[in-house]
């Protein structure tokens, strides 16, 4: 491996996170560079040690949002080095592009077990963009590269996404638990099905899943976005909102982590052995 870890980032037509994406990558210690859809051949040689597949409307969401991107031929290559153990994080869009390639929940290699619907709770619909809280799974904390820095508090994080939904097939349903990894709740972490503490009718509240290794993880809310403190609202409820009241005490307001460089300093501290 090399000394500093390489994550690639995958740009396709419409990808709109890729640079917010990078530089929350070098901002913990590892290494990246953009890859763009038609650059298959320049990615294998590049020999990434990860991947993510950031947010955005890849192909302008025709057809379904995620569904041309997960046919294009770069994702063969991604999904052998998934199916090969290597770290492999899709953000919004790019979950979307990881449930239409089979990856997640990945139950059967290569088979769609789950989809992204359209938002639909309690009448409400459409695009919705809002701040979310989030609980992370146990068992996805323990074995998911993405997640060892996650702890066990609330992760405040932003989504802006039209189709969010997780949900599954009649016989699949039982099943979707073990592949959870990141829940809707509120500030003090209890989960409700409920508008808008799941805002967008997941099925179980799910905001992520994963597959049976953790290697691969598809997740709706965005991390880049929350990278730094000042990027979250001011008057933030829960323990993230006394972060950032004792950083503008202290003066470290600008300078201090937030909630979304936790996803990122996992990869980081996985790589080290740090788990």
């Amino acid at each position: 491996m090399k000394s500093v870890p390489m994550v690639a980032v995958i740009q396709f037509p419409g990808s709109n996170c890729e640079y917010e994406t990078k530089r929350a990558i070098k901002n913990s210690g590892m290494d990246s560079f953009i890859y763009r859809w038609n650059q298959w051949q320049e990615l294998r040689d590049g020999q990434p040690d990860a991947y993510i597949l950031p947010g955005g409307f890849s192909f302008q969401d025709r057809v379904r949002a995620g569904a041309v991107a997960a046919k294009e031929r770069i994702m063969d290559l991604v999904f052998s080095e998934a199916a090969d153990g290597k770290p492999l994080l899709g953000i919004c869009n790019g979950a979307q592009i990881l449930v239409e390639s089979g990856l997640v929940p990945g139950w059967e290699r290569g088979r769609i077990e789950s989809a992204l619907a359209a938002n639909h709770i309690n009448g409400r619909s459409g695009y919705l963009s809002r701040w979310v809280f989030l609980n992370v799974a146990s068992k996805a904390q323990r074995i998911s590269p993405w997640l060892g820095k996650t702890g066990n508090g609330v992760i405040p994080l932003p989504i802006a996404h039209a189709e969010g939904r997780f949900v599954f097939s009649e016989e699949n349903r039982g099943r979707a638990l073990n592949s959870a990894a990141l829940t809707y709740c509120d500030e003090e972490g209890i989960e409700s099905s409920d508008y808008p503490i799941n805002p967008n009718g997941s099925f179980l509240n799910l905001a992520a899943i994963m597959n049976d290794r953790g290697n691969v993880l598809a997740m709706m809310p965005h991390p880049e976005r929350a990278f730094w403190l000042w990027q979250l609202p001011p008057f933030l409820p829960g323990e993230w909102g006394d972060r950032i009241d004792q950083s503008f005490r202290s003066g470290s307001y600008a300078v201090t982590k937030g909630p979304g460089s936790l996803f990122f300093t996992s990869l980081a501290d996985y790589f080290r052995g740090e788990r």
